[in-house]
C-alpha cells in the first residue's frame, strides 16, 4: 500500500473508529423489568478457567467481568429468568488447534466453568467444541424444549469471536423464521483479550459494532 494511500486510510479510519465509539457510548442501560421473564435467557459464553484463570488462552480481562455475570445471574434468579451456561470442551484431535492453542480440553479443570459462577449456579450446562454454541445440538434441543423463549442475555467471552458469532447467528436464525427476537449484549458482561496485534479494546469496540449492524441490541449494563 502506497504511504499516502495508507496514511489517508489511517486518518479516516481514526475518525470513523471516533464516531463508532460516540454510537456506543450512547446506548442505555436496561432495567431487566423491560424483558419478560418467561421468554427470556441468560446465556453466560466460556466463563471457564481455560480462558480466565490457567492455560494458553487465559485473560486477566476475562477475569474483571465476573462479578458482573455474578450479579446478573443472581438477577435473573431472583425474575425467574433461565440460564444456560456453554463451556469450550474439545479432544486433543480439534481442528481448531490448528488456529488456536490447545485449550480446554475434556476433563481438565480449564473446561470448568469459574468457581464464583458455578457456586451461583442454576444454569444448564452445554459443552461446545468449537467458538460457535449455536452449532450445538444441545443448545437446539434446549430451544425445542422453550418455544417461548425469543430473549437472549448473552455475556461472556470473547466479544469479537464466541459472542459475536453465537449473537449474530442466533439472530440471524429468528430472522429467517419470520419470528421477532431480541439479542442483547450488555457492554459490562462481555469482554476479550490483549495479544500482539490483537487489542482488546480495539477487537472490543469493532465487535461491538458488528453485532450492531446485525440487529444485536447492545446496551451498558442491566440493572434492577
Amino acid at each position: 500500500m502506497k504511504k499516502l494511500v495508507r496514511d489517508n486510510f489511517v486518518q479516516k479510519s481514526s475518525e470513523t473508529l471516533k464516531a463508532i465509539l460516540e454510537t456506543i457510548e450512547k446506548q442505555p442501560t436496561l432495567d431487566i423489568k423491560e424483558v419478560e421473564p418467561d421468554k427470556t435467557v441468560l446465556v453466560i459464553i466460556d466463563m471457564i478457567n481455560g480462558f480466565v484463570r490457567e492455560g494458553a488462552l487465559k485473560s486477566p480481562r476475562a477475569e474483571t467481568i465476573i462479578p458482573e455475570i455474578c450479579n446478573l445471574s443472581r438477577i435473573c434468579d431472583k425474575h425467574n429468568i433461565k440460564k444456560l451456561a456453554f463451556a469450550d470442551n474439545h479432544t486433543d484431535k480439534s481442528p481448531e488447534f490448528d488456529a488456536y492453542p490447545a485449550h480446554c480440553l475434556t476433563g481438565t479443570t480449564e473446561s470448568e466453568v469459574v468457581d464464583e459462577i458455578k457456586g451461583i449456579g442454576g444454569y444448564k450446562l452445554i459443552n461446545k467444541n468449537s467458538t460457535n454454541g449455536f452449532v450445538e445440538e444441545e443448545f437446539h434441543n434446549w430451544l425445542a424444549e422453550n418455544p417461548k423463549v425469543n430473549t437472549f442475555i448473552v455475556v461472556g467471552v470473547c466479544t469479537d469471536i464466541c459472542i459475536q458469532q453465537f449473537a449474530v447467528t442466533l439472530k440471524a436464525y429468528y430472522n429467517m423464521k419470520d419470528m421477532k427476537s431480541r439479542v442483547i449484549v450488555p457492554l459490562d458482561a462481555v469482554d476479550t483479550f490483549d495479544l500482539g496485534q490483537h487489542n482488546g479494546d480495539l477487537m472490543n469496540v469493532m465487535a461491538v459494532f458488528n453485532m450492531m449492524g446485525n440487529g444485536v441490541e447492545i446496551v451498558r449494563g442491566i440493572r434492577e
